[in-house]
């Protein structure tokens, strides 16, 4: 049976489900063997948490990922996640163009922002360098925030499905990524989601070029820590196992949207429901087995 292999470049927090904790479980579900290349070590996420330690891993990434090329392994994705600093995203960037193959799929979260402003220590370079970064991918999932900073846009928190296609657009536009997926896309009242876009994916299935596509579920209200890292690793998931029969088109970015969508929003809601603190995250666990059984018959 042939088993993809994914590289998980993310930080990870021993508490508080989010990054590698997250990646790791949901890509090992679904069948892929998960690599991790650890940025940083942290008792907990900084979220809510007070008094956390951490412990910078920059030094180490270069040494790890000379090794696995000395090894000659082959990685069938390399995904990106929350990276600390403008000089780890300038190594990461040196990681992909050192691992990556011509049939690698590289997947960058521009993890640096939300609800209209960047997250705490970055500086207001660090979009511009986030950039260059996204311009190795083959796919980038940006929130709304993430977006507007990427291209220089005033952030719009409620923008309408012309202003989406046009932000999915330009995001491949500007960076050379093949496709864009935007993240907290609202477009019916109490429904939430994701909308995606792939410029160039006419192919035998019949899939038209500059195909849009869109997944909502039911909006649970709240701030839930790692809802952002449970949706890319699922969307990267369904892409990889995608890609084992077919190069990515339309309809495999556009079926991944929707499991990641329905997968994060079940988790959601079951967190919800349990009534657990949402600083220690999704409580994703009790649908992995459900979620990975979508993808036996392709792995």
């Amino acid at each position: 049976m042939q088993t993809s292999r994914v590289l998980a470049i993310h930080d990870i927090s021993g508490v508080g489900r989010c990054s590698l904790t997250v990646a790791l479980p949901v890509l090992s579900a679904a069948g892929i063997e998960c690599a991790v290349l650890p940025t940083a070590v942290l008792s907990t996420h900084t979220g809510e948490f007070e008094g956390y330690t951490f412990r910078d891993l920059t030094d180490d990434i270069m040494p790890m990922a000379q090794h696995w090329a000395q090894l000659g392994l082959h990685f069938d994705a390399i995904y990106t996640g929350y990276l600390g600093s403008i000089e780890q995203v300038e190594l990461i960037k040196q990681v992909i163009q050192l691992l990556s193959s011509d049939d690698t799929l590289v997947v960058v979260d521009p993890v640096m922002a939300d609800e209209g402003v960047l997250y705490p220590g970055f500086s207001a370079e660090y979009p511009t360098q986030m950039l260059s970064l996204c311009a190795l991918a083959d796919v980038i999932v940006p929130n709304l925030t993430e977006a507007a900073l990427l291209l220089g846009r005033d952030y719009d928190p409620n923008p309408s499905a012309a202003d989406i296609e046009s932000l999915l657009q330009e995001l491949c536009v500007t960076t050379g990524a093949k496709a864009s997926v935007l993240t907290g896309v609202s477009l019916q009242a109490g429904q939430l989601g994701a909308a995606c876009y792939l410029g160039d994916c006419a192919d035998d299935r019949g899939t038209p070029a500059d195909s849009f596509s869109y997944a909502a579920a039911p909006h649970t209200a709240g701030m839930y820590h790692g809802s952002g890292d449970l949706f890319s690793s699922a969307l990267v998931a369904g892409l990889v196992t995608g890609r084992m029969t077919a190069q990515m088109n339309g309809q495999t970015l556009a079926h991944s949207l929707k499991q990641a969508v329905d997968f994060t929003a079940q988790s959601i809601q079951r967190t919800h429901a349990a009534g657990t603190k949402t600083k220690y995250g999704l409580l994703f666990e009790a649908g992995l087995a459900q979620f990975g059984a979508q993808f036996v018959e392709q792995c």
